[in-house]
């Protein structure tokens, strides 16, 4: 709770929102500069909540390693540049935890285990790709691990569940790397916050709500933030802003007064599972098989099994689907996608919304599905799955980008963006998938925006290659797998 007590006059930095983007910024600034001054705020009354909560994220350690959505076809020719990016990215969050494990400032690395990495398919297209995208990775050394196989006896090995009743005339292929992780970003974001509480007095203040971010000729911005629990409204001077609250970054982003907002909007997207209620079958997959999206679908539509490991119970989802919601957050309002219309980004909500009418489609077809009809989804994966063993839950909300383009007017676009301000003293993060797995580098990127003389300097370069090797890196072969080993040793996986 916030009091007279508890604030400081000014702040060096304030996060908005509890979730693991303001937990990596906030610990990240605080390793390279115990003194700053940091300020984190959180709408709710705990921390990872919303799109950081282990039900509400696919938990998958996104590496590129099973997701074939990075690894587009082009010209008959598989393109894993994308693949090469994300898996480096995802290194480096791996990279940082494994700092805090050397430094005492993490024990328990229970958030993240070794589950393989699968890709499954079917239909003869479907294999003459996957061995493609197989032949091409094997030859560059991030993942010459890989194995492939359309044998089904090998297949059966890997995923029984799936290979069960499965017929011999059946085009079938798989690949396989065994160094993939399962992630609980709820966990880690908590054990970060704890890290941030106990090592470097920066609590979180939960139950505040920031109202507005306004200019302020003095210290760069104030921020106005009321207490849910008194109602007490605070203004707080920082000379560093980040907004990371998920879902509702958008509609906070359109309050700052910078012109590198312009145009932006954003389509809220919810999610839903299928989880096993059957102990004894969970036990028969220990594994994350990601297959292909449907040639109109969206990449986050890509159908998935996946072994979790949750409050210390390892659970089996099948999914995603999609429904829709206006809210922009789980516990948001239903009117925030008509809040978030604004004069300046009209124009690209409505490109945005013509030329993605497939999306509508898919989006109208997921909505009307009943409980059967994802269940017959499921069959495809699992032939015998029974009704009884299964169950629907609701997942979490994301805010799909919306930006101007101007062949389209808008554009809708999948993944993460910041938003900054050209002095750096104001970012925004906008966007989803893979988010949580890209958090460490991604905030890396806003810290040498808002700080750039945190990590400019002789002392701050050695840190951040002491801590996070790959940041800004040019791999070869002997850094990329002689890391990889240590990072794994110090995780225990």
């Amino acid at each position: 709770m916030l009091t007279k007590e508890t604030l400081q006059t000014e702040y060096d930095l304030i996060c908005i929102g509890g979730g693991i983007m303001s937990a990596n910024l906030a610990l990240l600034a605080k390793i390279f500069n115990p003194e700053l001054k940091v300020l984190i705020l959180e709408r709710l009354d705990k921390v990872a909540q919303e799109s950081s909560a282990a039900w509400n994220n696919a938990g998958t350690g996104h590496s590129a390693l099973c997701e074939l959505n990075y690894c587009p076809e082009e010209d008959g020719k598989v393109n894993i540049d994308k693949a090469i990016q994300i898996c480096k990215q995802f290194e480096v969050s791996k990279q940082f935890w494994a700092y805090l494990v050397e430094n005492n400032l993490i024990e328990d690395t229970s958030f993240v285990k070794q589950v393989p990495h699968h890709s499954w398919v079917f239909g003869k297209d479907n294999v003459d790709y996957l061995e493609k995208r197989y032949q091409t990775m094997k030859s560059h050394f991030m993942f010459d691990t890989i194995q492939f196989t359309k044998d089904k006896q090998n297949m059966s090995k890997w995923f029984p569940l799936i290979m069960k009743s499965r017929s011999d005339d059946e085009a079938l292929a798989a690949s396989r790397i065994d160094r993939g992780t399962e992630v609980n970003y709820g966990q880690l974001t908590e054990t970060l916050f704890e890290v941030l509480e106990t090592q470097f007095n920066t609590p979180v203040h939960c139950n505040v709500e920031v109202t507005d971010v306004d200019p302020n000729p003095d210290i760069d911005w104030t921020v106005e933030a009321k207490d849910l629990n008194t109602n007490t409204v605070y203004n707080l001077e920082a000379k560093h802003v980040f907004i990371g609250a998920g879902g509702g970054s958008l509609l906070l982003l359109q309050k700052v007064e910078i012109e590198e907002k312009e145009g932006y909007g954003g389509f809220p997207v919810s999610g839903a599972w299928l989880v096993c209620k059957n102990q004894e079958i969970i036990n028969q997959h220990l594994a994350k098989v990601y297959s292909k999206a449907g040639p109109n679908d969206p990449p986050m539509s890509t159908p998935h099994l996946d072994t979790r490991f949750i409050n210390g119970k390892q659970e089996l989802l099948f999914g995603p689907f999609a429904g829709f919601s206006p809210k922009f957050l789980k516990e948001g309002s239903n009117l925030d996608l008509f809040k978030s219309i604004k004069m300046d980004n009209l124009s690209s909500m409505f490109g945005a919304f013509w030329h993605n009418l497939p999306l509508t489609n898919y989006l109208v077809n997921q909505l009307s599905m009943s409980f059967e009809d994802r269940m017959e989804e499921l069959r495809t994966f699992v032939k015998d799955a029974k009704d009884e063993d299964w169950e629907y839950i609701t997942a979490g909300q994301r805010v799909q980008i919306i930006k101007k383009d101007e062949y389209e007017g808008g554009k809708l676009q999948f993944g993460t963006e910041v938003i900054s301000s050209k002095d750096g003293s104001i970012t925004c993060l906008l966007g989803a998938s893979p988010g949580a797995s890209t958090a460490t580098y991604i905030m890396l990127d806003v810290l040498n925006k808002a700080f750039p003389e945190l990590l400019n300097t002789k002392s701050g370069k050695e840190k951040l290659q002491q801590m996070v090797p790959f940041y800004n890196a040019d791999l070869d072969e002997d850094l990329f797998k002689t890391t990889l080993k240590d990072v794994e040793k110090k995780l225990k996986l």
